[in-house]
C-alpha cells in the first residue's frame, strides 16, 4: 500500500465510526465516478452522495486525486478477490473451460450488479492520470495473471484451439467483459442471459472444434 493511502487510513485508525464514514465516502466516490467519470467527479458531488459537508472529506483524503486513487485500487482489488474466491469454491475436478465460464459469471456479477467500484475502474481507467494509477496497475497485473492461468490450464488440457494466441485471447475476453458495463441496462437486459451469452461466445470462440457439443456451425 502506498504511503499516501496509509496516511489517509491512519486518520481513522480503529475507530468504528470513522471507519464507517471512510467507507461511506469511498462508496460515494465510486458511485459518482461510475456515473460522471474522472473529469466530472467533483468533491462536492461526492460529499452530497456521502451525506457530508465537502470539507469533511479532507479529514480522510488530502486531495481529490488520492481519493480517486483509492477507489480505483479498491475496485480492481474487490473484482479480483470475488473472482478468485468464486473459483476457489469450485470442486477440484472442475474442467478448465468450466472454470473460465465461472470466472466470466463472477466478473460480470461484480461489473454489472454488485459494485460501483468495478464500474468506476472499467469506465475511467483510460482517463486517470498515470501518476495515480500505480496501485491499480499492480492489481490489474495480478488479475491478469489469474486469467492467464485459467487460459493456460485450458490450453494444456487440450481445450483451446491451436490457432489462437493465448495472450491476445485473454485480453479480448477481459475487454469484452469490461465493455458490458457500458451498454448493460438492468431494465432491458437480463443478467442471466448476459452471462449465459458471454459464456457461450467465449467457450465456442476458444474451444477446439472437437471439444464443442453439437454439430459444427457449417454442418
Amino acid at each position: 500500500m502506498s504511503r499516501k493511502a496509509t496516511r489517509s487510513k491512519s486518520r481513522s485508525g480503529d475507530d468504528p465510526k470513522s471507519n464507517r464514514t471512510r467507507e461511506r465516502i469511498l462508496d460515494a466516490a465510486a458511485h459518482v465516478l461510475s456515473k460522471k467519470g474522472y473529469a466530472g467527479a467533483r468533491l462536492s458531488d461526492i460529499a452530497v452522495e456521502a451525506r457530508l459537508q465537502a470539507p469533511a472529506i479532507y479529514y480522510y483524503w488530502p486531495s481529490r486525486e488520492q481519493l480517486i486513487e483509492e477507489v480505483m485500487w479498491v475496485g480492481i482489488q474487490r473484482l479480483h478477490q470475488h473472482v478468485a474466491d468464486t473459483l476457489e469454491a469450485l470442486p477440484a475436478d472442475t474442467s478448465p473451460m468450466d472454470r473460465i465460464a465461472t470466472a466470466i459469471e463472477a466478473h460480470l456479477q461484480v461489473a454489472l450488479e454488485l459494485s460501483d467500484f468495478a464500474t468506476a475502474i472499467i469506465r475511467n481507467s483510460g482517463q486517470i492520470p498515470e501518476e495515480i494509477r500505480a496501485r491499480q496497475s499492480s492489481e490489474d497485473a495480478k488479475y491478469g495473471t489469474l486469467w492467464r492461468g485459467l487460459i493456460q490450464a485450458a490450453d494444456e488440457a487440450g481445450e483451446i484451439r491451436a490457432d489462437l494466441d493465448r495472450r491476445t485471447a485473454q485480453r479480448l475476453v477481459i475487454g469484452a467483459l469490461n465493455w458490458a458495463a457500458e451498454w448493460w441496462n438492468p431494465e432491458r437486459d437480463s443478467i442471466e442471459v448476459t452471462v449465459r451469452t458471454a459464456q457461450s461466445l467465449v467457450r465456442h470462440g476458444l474451444s477446439s472444434r472437437s471439444r464443442l457439443t453439437g454439430p459444427p456451425a457449417d454442418a
